[in-house]
């Protein structure tokens, strides 16, 4: 049973078992140990056994995990196992190349409509989808069953878009733009700064030469 204290920390550290356990499947691999894992992941042995202990172990001492079990329980404490319906608002390159990412249905997030407030981009082509003027965004949510909104809008649409995401009770947010978004406890965000994660590759560099 799912600790519910569990901390941010090994929640984190889950899609990245996921993605190793799912290349194991890909190579036929049947069971494998911590020990083997930790190799792989250059994660101390301990601490997946510790993080795997917080949602039931999943294996036996001596014995090992089994991939494809341990691969379909963290799949389904990532909630994998269920179906995401996505908006993108924000029909630029990042908005175009997310849409147009295939995996995305492998890992059960499909996207059913991308949004723009551009004239010159509303009603062209992405993927399979016409673009959408932003106006009709809310009704789009109520009329399609929508979890998560992506936003790759600049600072000033994304707090406008937000505030219509909060009226429409919009269950998850993934923010690419620069701005911390003030929405209710209830809609989770993820923040995705791109240029944050570039200036922390930055610092470890510098750290480095010095």
């Amino acid at each position: 049973m799912q600790d519910k204290n569990i901390s941010q920390v090994v929640i984190s550290r889950l899609p990245r078992y996921f993605r190793y356990l799912g290349d194991l499947k890909d190579e036929g691999l049947e069971r494998i140990s911590s020990g083997e894992l930790s190799k792989r992941m250059n994660v101390t042995a301990s601490q997946i056994r510790q993080d795997f202990n917080h949602f039931g172990g999943f294996g036996q001492q001596g014995y090992g995990y089994n991939v494809n079990y341990l691969y379909d329980e963290i799949g389904k404490i990532l909630g994998l196992d269920k179906r995401h319906n996505l908006v993108i608002i924000g029909a630029g390159n990042l908005g175009q190349a997310l849409a147009n990412y295939m995996n995305f249905e492998k890992r059960g997030f499909f996207v059913k409509g991308i949004f723009d407030c551009k004239e010159s981009i509303i009603g062209t082509q992405v993927r399979d989808m016409k673009v959408k003027d932003t106006s009709e965004i809310a009704s789009f949510i109520k009329d399609n069953n929508i979890d998560i909104a992506v936003l790759t809008l600049p600072k000033q649409g994304a707090t406008e878009i937000a505030k219509v995401l909060v009226e429409c009770n919009i269950s998850g947010i993934w923010n690419f733009a620069h701005v911390d978004l003030d929405v209710p406890d209830s809609i989770y965000v993820e923040n995705v700064h791109l240029s944050d994660s570039l200036m922390k590759l930055s610092f470890k560099i510098h750290e480095n030469e010095e």
